[in-house]
C-alpha cells in the first residue's frame, strides 16, 4: 500500500472523504517520515506530534460526521518559523528571540489553516530573520537538500521546500520577499507560488516591508491553489490586504488551460548569466506551452537588474529588524546579517526614496509588457543548488545571495505573482525550476498554466525517496 506521506492534500482529501484512509493514519506517517529523515536534513525546529494528533482525531470524527470544515480538513502541514503560531515559540532562526515568553497569537495564515481543521506539525527551519536564500542559521544549524544532503536547498523557505520533497506534511506555508518560496521550490523540486502581494495577509508585519509576501508551497500544482484560496482574504490586522478574488484559485488551476495565451519567455530577463545546462533544460520545457496551444514568443521585458534598489531595501529592512537589539545581542546575530544591517543604517532617506521610486518605474514597465503578453516565463534560478551552509557558490566572484538569484526579486519589488515549477533535472541529477509570472492580480492565470504544465509534464514520480 501506498505511504499515505506521498499522497497529495487532494488525494488525502478524498481518501478522508470515501473513508479509506483517515487523518490520524495521514498525520501518524507524516510524523514517522520526520523521525526519519529530519534527523538526516534539518528541516524542522519544532515538531509538536502530541498536538498534530490530537488535531488529527478530532478531524477524523468530523469526516466521520460528513462535516469537514473545509477542504484542507485532516491533512498535514508545516509552517516557517518565521510566523506566528498560537503555543508554539517563533525563533526566526535567532539567538536573540526569547523562546520563553507567551505565544498567545496566531498569524492570519495559521489562523486560517487552523480553521479549516489542517493539522500543523511543526515549524520549519529559516535563516535568520529570512534574510538570505539559503537556509541555515546560528539557532538552528544547517539545513540540506532532500536531492543531496551536501548541497543546500535552497531560502529562505528551505526548510518548507526539504520537507515537502520528502513527504513530511503534505503541504507547506512559506515567505518570499526575494525569491524565498520560489527559490527552495527549484532546488528541491516542488512547487512554490508567490501570490500577488496583497492576497494573503501578513502580520506582523515583515521588516522588509511590502516586498514581503507569504505563500503556498506543495507538491502539486491544485494543492497549492487550494492553499491560496484558505489563505487569501482580509485580515484587519494587515491594512494593505484585498478583498478574496471572485473565483477561485483551485478551479483555476484545475482549468489547467493555456490555449490562446500570450507567453513571452525571457531566457535571462536581458541581464543575467543562465548556467548553460539549467537554459537548456528551462528552453526545452518552454515548448510544452506551445504544444499546450499557447503562442510563445521569445521576449524580455527591458528591465535593467534592479539590484542595487533592492539592496537599498533589503538592508533598510534588516536594519529595522536589528535596529532595537542591544550590542551583546547584536554580537550574536549572522555575522552577513550584521553587515548588511549596518549598511542599511547608513542608508539615506533620500536613497529609500530614490529605490522606491525605481520600485514603481518596474512596475510601470512590466504593467506594460503584461499588455502584450499574459505571462512571461523565465527559469527560476540561473544556476543549481550548491554546497550547504554558504551564501554563494564557493568561487563566486560576489559576496551576497542576490548575485545568483536576478530572475526572482525583481518580482517582489512589482508585487507580481510568480510561481516556480519544477522543469527536468541536470546530468548531474539536479531539479531545475521554471518560473511563471504574470501581471498583479493575475494569479489565477498563472496557477492554470503551471496546472497545464504539470498534467503536461508530471513531476512527482521524480522526487527523492530518501536524503541523497
Amino acid at each position: 500500500m501506498t505511504d499515505s506521506a506521498d499522497l497529495t492534500a487532494t488525494e488525502l482529501r478524498e481518501a478522508f472523504r470515501t473513508g479509506a484512509l483517515s487523518p490520524v493514519t495521514a498525520t501518524e506517517d507524516a510524523l514517522r517520515r520526520i523521525e526519519r529523515f529530519d534527523p538526516v536534513v534539518n528541516a524542522f525546529c519544532l515538531v509538536d506530534g502530541d498536538r498534530a494528533l490530537a488535531a488529527a482525531h478530532a478531524s477524523q470524527q468530523r469526516w466521520q460526521r460528513g462535516r469537514p470544515r473545509g477542504p484542507l480538513d485532516g491533512v498535514p502541514v508545516s509552517i516557517k518559523d518565521m510566523l506566528l503560531t498560537e503555543g508554539w515559540p517563533t525563533l526566526r532562526g535567532s539567538r536573540t528571540v526569547d523562546a520563553h515568553q507567551p505565544w498567545r497569537e496566531d498569524s492570519p495564515t495559521a489562523a486560517r489553516l487552523r480553521e479549516q481543521g489542517a493539522v500543523a506539525l511543526g515549524k520549519t527551519t529559516t535563516p535568520e530573520l529570512g534574510w538570505k536564500a539559503v537556509t541555515d542559521s546560528p539557532r538552528h544549524g544547517v539545513t540540506r537538500n532532500p536531492w543531496r544532503r551536501d548541497l543546500t536547498p535552497g531560502g529562505s523557505s528551505g526548510g518548507a521546500a526539504a520537507a515537502l520533497a520528502l513527504g513530511m506534511g503534505a503541504l507547506a506555508v512559506g515567505t518570499d520577499a526575494g525569491g524565498s518560496i520560489r527559490i527552495p521550490a527549484s532546488f528541491t523540486g516542488v512547487f512554490g507560488h508567490k501570490p500577488t502581494y496583497g492576497w494573503v495577509p501578513h502580520y506582523p508585519a515583515s521588516a522588509f516591508g511590502t516586498l514581503a509576501h507569504v505563500g503556498p508551497m506543495a507538491r502539486s500544482v491544485v494543492d497549492a491553489a487550494v492553499m491560496l484560496d484558505v489563505m487569501s482574504g482580509v485580515d484587519s490586522r494587515d491594512w494593505s490586504t484585498a478583498p478574496p478574488p471572485s473565483g477561485s484559485f483551485a478551479e483555476a488551476a484545475r482549468r489547467a488551460d493555456v490555449r490562446g495565451k500570450r507567453i513571452a519567455f525571457s531566457p535571462s530577463l536581458g541581464f543575467a548569466d543562465v548556467d548553460p545546462e539549467v537554459a537548456s533544460v528551462v528552453a526545452d520545457a518552454v515548448e510544452v506551452f506551445a504544444d499546450l496551444g499557447a503562442r510563445v514568443e521569445v521576449a524580455d521585458p527591458d528591465l535593467a537588474d534592479p539590484v542595487e534598489e533592492f539592496h537599498v531595501l533589503w538592508f533598510a529592512g534588516a536594519a529595522s529588524a536589528t535596529e532595537s537589539l542591544s550590542p551583546a545581542d547584536r554580537d550574536l546575530l549572522d555575522p552577513a546579517l550584521r553587515e548588511i544591517a549596518e549598511a542599511g543604517a547608513a542608508a539615506s532617506a533620500r536613497d529609500y526614496l530614490r529605490a522606491t521610486a525605481r520600485r514603481a518605474a518596474l512596475g510601470q514597465l512590466m504593467g506594460a509588457f503584461h499588455g502584450r503578453y499574459d505571462l512571461l516565463v523565465t527559469p527560476t534560478v540561473p544556476i543549481t543548488a550548491f554546497d550547504a551552509g554558504r551564501e554563494v557558490p564557493l568561487g563566486w566572484p560576489q559576496p551576497r545571495w542576490t548575485s545568483w538569484t536576478p530572475l526572482t526579486y525583481p518580482f517582489n519589488m512589482t508585487q507580481q505573482p510568480a510561481a516556480s515549477l519544477p522543469c527536468g533535472v541536470t546530468s548531474a541529477g539536479l531539479p531545475v525550476g521554471l518560473q511563471v509570472v504574470g501581471p498583479r492580480w493575475a494569479d489565477a492565470d498563472v496557477l492554470a498554466a503551471c496546472g497545464a504544465f504539470e498534467l503536461a509534464r508530471p513531476w512527482r514520480d521524480r522526487l527523492p525517496s530518501a536524503p541523497g
